[in-house]
C-alpha cells in the first residue's frame, strides 16, 4: 500500500478519508507576501511556515493543507507606486477566508483545526473568526505562531546576535538563516544591509522603537499602539543583522520550531472533541 501523503492537496478523496481514520487534526499553514529587504524574497514568511509545517506534520503524523500565501499586511504596501510586491487582504476579507477554510475542514470531519503562521500581523485579525468557529461548531480551533520575534523560546540558543540586533525580527539573522535553508538561490547577501527600527520621524525625538511591534515607547513605557506603515519605522524593511545568517543555523531553527509544533500536535491528539456541528454557510 502506498504511503499516505501528508499534504491533502496531493491526496485523493479516499486518502483524505484514510487520514480521518487516523487523526482528527489538520494543520493550515498561512503565509504572507510582503517586502523583506533587498536580499530576501517577498514570500519569506510563506517559505518559513511551509518548512516548519511540513517537518512538524511528518514528525507528528498528521495532515496539512497547501500553503495559503497571502495574509494581512497593509502596513507593508509602501508608498503608492514604489513596487514593494506586497499583497494583502483587508481585515474583513481575511477573517472570512479563515472562517471558510476552517469550516470546510470541519465539514469533512476534522475536529481540531490548527492554523500556523510566522507573520505577526496575521494575528491582528484572527480573534473574531476563531471564536466564531469555536462557538458555532464546538471544534477546537487555534492559531499557532512558532518561536520568533519577541517570543524566541527554544530557538534562543541558536541565535548568536545580541538583543539590540533584534535577531528574531524582520530580514535579520533569523529570517536570512531560514531562507538560506529553504532555498539559498533566493538570498542575495550582496544586497543585504544591517538596519534597526526607529519611531516614525514625524513623532519627534521623544518617541523610540526597538523592533517591529505595533507599539512605540514614550518616557520608558512601550505601551502605545499606533497604526504605522512599515517604511516609517524600518527604512529598508530590515530590522536586524542579516550577515549573521547561515544555512546551518536555518536548518537548526526549522528543526527546533517543527519539534515544538509536532509536540503540540501530539499533545492535542489526546483530546476527545465531541458534538461538533458540521455544516457550511452555503449549504446550511
Amino acid at each position: 500500500m502506498a504511503e499516505l501523503r501528508h499534504c491533502l492537496f496531493e491526496c485523493s478523496y479516499t486518502d483524505v478519508q484514510k487520514w480521518l481514520e487516523k487523526t482528527d487534526i489538520v494543520v493550515l499553514p498561512m503565509g504572507s507576501t510582503e517586502k523583506h529587504g533587498a536580499h530576501l524574497p517577498v514570500g519569506m514568511d510563506s517559505y518559513t511556515i511551509e518548512n516548519i509545517v511540513v517537518r512538524a506534520c511528518k514528525k507528528a503524523e498528521v495532515p496539512f493543507t497547501r500553503l495559503f500565501p497571502i495574509g494581512y499586511s497593509p502596513h507593508h504596501m509602501g508608498p503608492v507606486g514604489m513596487g514593494s510586491g506586497t499583497m494583502t487582504f483587508a481585515g474583513d476579507t481575511y477573517r472570512k477566508i479563515l472562517f471558510d477554510m476552517a469550516k470546510s475542514m470541519i465539514y469533512h470531519g476534522f475536529n481540531k483545526i490548527v492554523f500556523a503562521s510566522v507573520h505577526g500581523s496575521n494575528t491582528k485579525v484572527i480573534e473574531d473568526p476563531l471564536r466564531k468557529l469555536h462557538y458555532e461548531t464546538g471544534a477546537f480551533v487555534c492559531w499557532y505562531k512558532p518561536a520568533t520575534e519577541r517570543v524566541m523560546g527554544q530557538v534562543a540558543k541558536i541565535i548568536e546576535g545580541p538583543p539590540e540586533e533584534t535577531p528574531g525580527w524582520h530580514s535579520g539573522e533569523m529570517e536570512t538563516s531560514q531562507m538560506l535553508a529553504a532555498d539559498e538561490s533566493l538570498v542575495h547577501l550582496e544586497l543585504a544591509k544591517k538596519d534597526r527600527a526607529h519611531a516614525p520621524k514625524w513623532m519627534g525625538p521623544r518617541f523610540s522603537k526597538c523592533d517591529g511591534s505595533a507599539t512605540v515607547e514614550f518616557e520608558g513605557l512601550d505601551n502605545i499602539y499606533v497604526p504605522m506603515e512599515h517604511h516609517e519605522y524600518a527604512d529598508i524593511a530590515v530590522i536586524g543583522n542579516p550577515f549573521r545568517g547561515s544555512k546551518e543555523k536555518g536548518i537548526k531553527l526549522f528543526e527546533a520550531q517543527s519539534d515544538h509544533l509536532a509536540a503540540f500536535l501530539n499533545e492535542i491528539k489526546r483530546w476527545k472533541i465531541e458534538g461538533v456541528k458540521r455544516d457550511f454557510p452555503e449549504r446550511a
